[in-house]
């Protein structure tokens, strides 16, 4: 992963989102460890916050992809992740990609957003105190926690949404990620800039369901972030969608 060492970057606690994709054949394999490795996360030094997370078919279909697991973590600073990312996890990586499998990394700045996971404002430990500029690609978190009463309204609008997503002018990259197979919904996406995020949010689809979400009280708990995707490594379907 490359890792800046700018003014304007460093140091500072940084999140990563990671995206592991396994053979189909060793899809058994790639859920158990969804298990496994977070006995293994604890204790990781400089790992202030973490979660393990499946993955849907696409960026808001109903349904797993059992291959696929992801993690959201955020670091103390850039060293804590790259030892990370050198140590047991590298293993890991060749691991899968000897397999035939692909692994994806990002490294990432806040630049704003608010919300809490799990109880918990995340997003505190990444504050800085000075903004980065929202200049180049920009990565995108949502996460909420649907209550139950809810839940079959919020299924319901999820394949308008997907769609105006999928054809979203400047979405390099999408996928649904979760707790739970029900209840504990997210999407992270990298977009082109803030311009074709911003766009995205005012499409009528999404504003609609937006608006929903308020009105009938959809969510116990929500997060929204926009982040600087500060670098990458591997490839995510293929391709670095930082390359555009």
């Amino acid at each position: 992963m490359q890792r800046e060492t700018g003014d304007e970057i460093a140091p500072s606690r940084v999140a990563s989102f990671h995206l592991v994709r396994e053979p189909v054949w060793r899809a058994p394999l790639a859920l158990g460890r969804l298990g496994t490795d977070r006995l293994r996360l604890r204790g990781t030094p400089g790992l202030r916050f973490a979660r393990l997370l499946g993955t849907g078919r696409g960026a808001t279909a109903v349904g797993a992809d059992l291959a696929r697991s992801a993690l959201f973590a955020v670091w103390d600073d850039d060293a804590a992740l790259a030892a990370f990312e050198d140590g047991w996890f590298a293993e890991r990586a060749a691991r899968v990609r000897t397999s035939g499998g692909e692994v994806y990394g990002v490294r990432l700045a806040l630049l704003s957003g608010h919300g809490r996971w799990g109880g918990r404002d995340v997003l505190t430990d990444l504050r800085r105190p000075q903004p980065l500029a929202a200049d180049g690609p920009v990565a995108v978190l949502t996460r909420a926690t649907v209550r139950p009463s809810r839940w079959h309204r919020f299924r319901g609008s999820r394949p308008p949404v997907s769609e105006e997503l999928a054809g979203a002018d400047g979405l390099r990259a999408a996928v649904s990620i979760g707790e739970a197979p029900v209840g504990l919904q997210a999407t992270f996406s990298i977009w082109s800039d803030v311009a074709a995020v911003v766009a995205f949010a005012r499409s009528p689809e999404h504003r609609a369901v937006v608006r929903r979400t308020r009105e009938e009280d959809w969510y116990g708990e929500e997060l929204f972030a926009r982040f600087a995707p500060l670098g990458a490594t591997g490839t995510w379907d293929g391709r670095d969608p930082l390359s555009g």
